[in-house]
């Protein structure tokens, strides 16, 4: 199983990004979803969740600018990020439990991270 965010970049504070994450390889199915992100000198932490009912939870510091989806049907997740600061600025990380057998055990998959940095 692999996971393959994208969608980072350079953004202006106040600006916009979408990042997405595909997940491929052996997968029967797909339970909670989520992004975290990690900036220089910190600890990741996470940034917003989905899980497989749809239910979704984020971090206090991105509520009412950050909105994530999932489309089930293309195993992938996304991240819609406006109204970006500075501090916004990290490597973003997508995960995804898997099952990759009908009655195999869930496991953590982890995708590469893509880096967004808001500046001026």
């Amino acid at each position: 199983v692999q996971l393959q965010a994208s969608g980072g970049g350079l953004v202006q504070p106040g600006g916009s990004l979408r990042l997405s994450c595909v997940a491929s390889g052996s997968i029967f199915s797909i339970n909670d979803m989520g992004w975290y992100r990690q900036a220089p000198g910190k600890r990741r932490e996470l940034v917003a969740e989905i899980i497989s009912g749809g239910n979704t939870n984020y971090a206090d510091s991105v509520k009412g600018r950050f909105t994530i989806s999932r489309d089930n049907s293309k195993n992938s997740l996304y991240l819609q990020m406006d109204s970006l600061k500075p501090e916004d600025t990290a490597v973003y990380y997508c995960y995804a439990i898997v099952r990759v057998s009908e009655y195999g055990n869930r496991y953590p998959y982890w995708g590469r991270g893509t880096l967004v940095t808001v500046s001026s």
